[in-house]
């Protein structure tokens, strides 16, 4: 390696990708701990998996960047910080496998009252009773795009019929502006569409008031895809239950009414965090850095609202 070489800041030792692409220099930094005075040399910054404001602070300093790769599918926490003329990309496909796992195993433990069941085993006691099933289910999946088509190949079997939604219309996928009338027939409804301008409170009170009575909202995007309000309205009522995997505010402070309310299912945010996501994040940023470094086109540019 030569200083002439561009410099690559990865959040994990650069063997963890297996053989590092040459040409390139490489360092490990957390910029929540320090920050270098190569900071001014970075071409190519993979921040770490996290949202910090520390890791996304430091794009002002770098006054050589031309790429930023996220391991994250979302990027509404990176992209306001990223300076005009430097490629923004992705994780896409890093965690389509345990988002889609995940979606399922709310769907599942909610639907059959797995939580019910865990607190009577605590409590030593037996409780018995019909539940509804996934099975002969609507399930209808907004926000059709990588992890969305995981989650259908993973319900292939479950014996459900899946209505597609994307934000443009396409063949076998509704728009956005389909939705009202879709809501209505959807058993389940499952959340997985990035947090923008156009998506930021999409399930509002009127939305909800769409919802199927009994129907399961399953949020596995960003909590502000939600408005969170309507929500805490809606699941008092017991008009309709949920499952979430992000909640807006995140992390949900203790006091917070979302806790208490009844058919609610909550996770911490863990859909990504599975023994799936390394191998996929290391594979991910080693073929961007082998295209950066051969001057190819990168994957994943997140070019326009996404």
């Amino acid at each position: 390696m030569t200083a002439s070489e561009p410099l690559v800041w990865l959040p994990f030792d650069p063997e963890a990708l297996g053989d590092p692409p040459s040409g390139l220099r490489y360092e490990v930094v957390d910029p929540s701990e320090d920050v270098p005075a190569s900071v001014g040399d970075v071409a190519f910054y993979v921040p770490p998996y996290r949202f910090s404001k520390a890791d996304v602070d430091v794009l002002a300093r770098m006054t050589s960047l031309r790429v930023v790769q996220t391991q994250t599918a979302g990027v509404e926490h990176v992209r306001p910080f990223v300076p005009d003329g430097v490629t923004l990309c992705n994780g896409r496909g890093i965690h389509d496998a345990s988002t889609a796992e995940l979606a399922v195993t709310l769907m599942l433990a909610s639907l059959r009252g797995v939580p019910g069941y865990v607190r009577a085993q605590d409590a030593h006691t037996w409780v018995h009773g019909t539940r509804p099933a996934l099975a002969d289910s609507t399930v209808l999946i907004v926000g059709y795009g990588a992890i969305g088509q995981a989650l259908e190949r993973r319900l292939d079997g479950f014996e459900v019929d899946v209505v597609r939604v994307a934000r443009t219309e396409r063949e076998g996928v509704h728009g956005f502006d389909a939705l009202p009338r879709l809501l209505p027939e959807a058993d389940v409804v499952v959340l997985i569409v990035p947090l923008t301008d156009g998506t930021r409170g999409l399930v509002d009170a009127a939305f909800l008031d769409r919802m199927k009575d009994g129907a399961l909202l399953v949020n596995v995007a960003r909590g502000a895809v939600v408005d969170t309000d309507a929500l805490v309205d809606a699941l008092r009522s017991g008009r309709v239950s949920a499952a979430l995997d992000v909640t807006d505010p995140e992390p949900l402070p203790e006091d917070h009414p979302l806790w208490d309310c009844p058919n609610l299912l909550i996770s911490p945010h863990v859909g990504g965090a599975s023994t799936a996501m390394e191998p996929r994040s290391y594979a991910l940023v080693r073929a961007q850095l082998a295209r950066f470094a051969a001057g190819e086109p990168l994957e994943n540019v997140m070019d326009g609202d996404y």
